[in-house]
């Protein structure tokens, strides 16, 4: 799924919402997910996963068309992990058993 499937998925379980509201909507998610994570701040979705910054140090590496030594700076990277409620549903039989109830 993708943003504008995300939209239009909105947008057809809350008929009163429009497009561009949907579309409203999910770009203030994304961008205040997006500010959060560039000032270093955790982002926890109860039921779903935390977002979170963590820190790559410098590192030593190797340009592997030539083999060359390069030098990489240390770097701040996001990272995602999954919450204990979207494990279960993602391993669970209900899971396909909701998947299919929505594609209906």
């Amino acid at each position: 799924m993708n943003k504008s499937d995300l939209i239009i998925k909105i947008t057809k379980i809350k008929p009163e919402l429009n497009q561009k509201d949907a579309n409203k909507i999910v770009n203030v998610f994304f961008n205040t997910i997006g500010l959060a994570l560039s000032r270093n701040e955790r982002v926890e979705l109860r039921g779903f996963g935390v977002f979170d910054v963590k820190k790559r140090d410098a590192r030593i590496a190797r340009n592997p068309k030539n083999g060359t030594v390069v030098a990489v700076p240390s770097k701040n990277v996001a990272f995602f992990r999954m919450g204990k409620a979207m494990k279960d549903r993602i391993n669970k039989w209900y899971f396909l058993y909701l998947n299919n109830f929505n594609n209906m």
